[in-house]
């Protein structure tokens, strides 16, 4: 399938923290935006084996995948993905949205082979509010919190799981979740790929020299850029941070440049704990 995406990529670098701000130009046609949403939709999701997670009071129910080839003396990464607030349910299907999706690509799912986790929330799974200075911040619910003794059980059943190689991405309120998540326990996440979110600004001591890659459109009206901007700048001695920000891409359109390519597995499949 031709593709009508057009990109300008420029590099900024921080020379005194080696932090990289990027800004791409690109553009992305109606077409293209059907296209691309039309394919990752027809993907079949049995692969994705229905889960539900028990604690206490918590019942969280989310969907698993595991490698292709899954040879017990192998490890293999985890990847955990977050919905957005229109995929809030408990349906145990809505949450499959295009960053969960990508991984049943063919080329994807043969070349990073790694388990998947696509939890579904039956209510925001992180709330904003304005600080003290006026930028608005994301707290999480209790549920995410929840989610890190389900980490535990997956690891204990699943031991061929990379402990080292555990990566948060989410989009929206999950991009906002998976940053929440990266702050409630550091230690135990080596990346975060952020889309469209608002940031978590509780814990930057202990996130400093994160793998965070934060990714935002400029024209977003919904989860505003300057979020973003607010936290690159207080995270500026993380040399292993990334700033992409798409100039002409707004909250509805800024995920659509990852989902035929395989830039986001890559870069996270080069990250350790």
């Amino acid at each position: 399938m031709k593709t009508k995406i057009i990109f300008l990529l420029i590099f900024t670098i921080n020379q005194a923290f080696a932090q990289k701000k990027e800004f791409r130009d690109t553009k992305v046609d109606t077409l293209t935006f059907l296209n691309n949403r039309k394919l990752l939709n027809s993907l079949n999701t049995d692969k994705l084996q229905k889960k539900i997670f028990v604690e206490n009071d918590i019942k969280i129910p989310y969907r698993f995948l595991t490698p292709k080839n899954n040879r017990k003396n192998e490890k293999f990464p985890l990847v955990i993905t977050f919905h957005n607030s229109t995929r809030i349910g408990n349906d145990n299907e809505n949450q499959l949205e295009p960053f969960a999706k990508i991984w049943l690509r063919d080329e994807i799912y043969e070349k990073y082979q790694c388990y998947v986790v696509a939890p579904q929330f039956n209510k925001r799974s992180t709330n904003y509010e304005t600080n003290g200075e006026g930028v608005q911040i994301s707290k999480p619910s209790n549920e995410v919190s929840a989610l890190l003794k389900l980490i535990k059980d997956l690891e204990k059943e699943y031991p061929n799981i990379d402990k080292n190689r555990i990566y948060l991405i989410g989009y929206s309120m999950g991009g906002s979740t998976a940053q929440n998540l990266m702050n409630l326990q550091p230690n135990t996440f080596a990346a975060v790929v952020s889309v469209a979110s608002v940031p978590d600004l509780s814990n930057l001591n202990k996130i400093k020299e994160k793998n965070i890659w934060l990714i935002h459109g400029k024209n977003d009206d919904e989860n505003p850029y300057i979020g973003s901007v607010e936290l690159y700048d207080k995270l500026s001695s993380d040399k292993n941070l990334i700033f992409t920000t798409f100039t002409n891409l707004n909250h509805n359109n800024i995920v659509i440049p990852f989902l035929l390519t395989d830039e986001i597995p890559k870069w996270l499949f080069g990250k350790r704990r």
